[in-house]
């Protein structure tokens, strides 16, 4: 090798001259933290948190460290997010009672409106209140829309019931609402809506990529699901990519404040072609199975479990999302304080 190409060999070594600079740079902590290309921080996270109608918690079996609350407990929760700096708690509501329609989704006592009155109060503007706008945790056939006559979800009617589900949650205090059913023309009809009521300062985080996954196991427990088969007629197939920059046009047309891929880590290409393709925030969600797999590992001692948990959600900021929901927020936020 020439002396102009940087390696040169020296009394039986290699001195590998400006070629060195990478590790030169790795070589302290205090050198990592200064040339880092992606940051992770409280504020990047948001915690989704359940919420149910009865008297104490109920723990998930297929969501170690995840619970049903209580409204009171979830309260609690809020202000511990508040006080971790996260950026934000986004509510389901586990009703007791369901019906064809949903209709515990636009009752003002249903739980879930219920549960964002008593957060919003407790926490103001000091912690984003997001609410999921979806009608499958209040269904008795467990699909995101009302069904037509022949069983299969009803688009336009489902968007009148998304309307009204919208102005529900914005009275009970939701700073965000997540329509997160898929419908065509949600978006539009839902900011609308907030418009016509009022409610012109609430934000829609659009359900943009959403797939249909089997990384969503998990959360059929935590919901209490009454879902039989699948929602493949409405949910994007995960064989698709260039699909999401179709919704996103979409969504972005019909006025979405933010954009949403879910799941997030087998999804990090999706991530990062709407990254490159708009200007508004990109939101990842981190799902019910892709948090119970790091548990599962890590309880089986095959990996870091806080190693772990950090560069999945570094990695899913790296592919492009400016925020994370996660379950691991809270305690992820906990760490990452300690790191400054």
């Amino acid at each position: 090798m020439t002396a102009g190409a940087g390696a040169l060999p020296t009394g039986g070594r290699t001195v590998l001259g400006p070629h060195r600079r990478p590790r030169r740079l790795r070589g302290t902590p205090a050198f990592r933290r200064m040339v880092a290309e992606t940051r992770l921080a409280p504020e990047d996270l948001v915690l989704p948190a359940f919420v149910h109608e009865g008297d104490s918690p109920r723990d998930i079996s297929s969501m170690p460290g995840v619970q049903q609350h209580t409204v009171e407990g979830l309260v609690e929760l809020a202000l511990h997010c508040r006080d971790a700096g996260v950026a934000g708690i986004m509510l389901f509501g586990v009703p007791d009672h369901k019906d064809a329609e949903g209709s515990g989704a636009t009752d003002p006592d249903g739980i879930l409106n219920r549960a964002t009155r008593a957060v919003r109060d407790a926490v103001g503007d000091d912690l984003l209140v997001m609410t999921d706008l979806c009608l499958d945790e209040f269904t008795d056939h467990g699909h995101c829309g009302v069904l037509d006559a022949d069983g299969r979800v009803d688009n336009d009617a489902s968007l009148e019931r998304y309307a009204e589900m919208a102005v529900a949650q914005a009275r009970a205090g939701a700073h965000v609402v997540g329509p997160s059913g898929m419908m065509d023309g949600q978006v539009v009809v839902i900011r609308e809506a907030l418009d016509d009521a009022g409610f012109t300062d609430v934000v829609v985080m659009a359900y943009t990529a959403k797939y249909a996954s089997a990384f969503y196991g998990p959360f059929r427990e935590a919901v209490a699901s009454s879902l039989s088969g699948d929602r493949r007629t409405y949910q994007q197939d995960p064989a698709n990519a260039r699909e999401s920059l179709v919704e996103l046009a979409l969504d972005e047309a019909e006025g979405a404040d933010l954009v949403m891929v879910k799941p997030a880590l087998a999804y990090l290409d999706v991530v990062a072609s709407l990254r490159a393709a708009t200007d508004l925030p990109v939101v990842a969600y981190q799902v019910s199975g892709e948090y119970s797999m790091i548990e599962a590992a890590a309880a089986n001692g095959w990996i870091d479990r806080r190693a772990a948990v950090l560069e999945a959600l570094l990695s899913i900021r790296r592919a492009g999302a400016d925020v994370v929901l996660t379950y691991h927020a809270l305690e992820a936020a906990g760490w990452l304080r300690e790191q400054r």
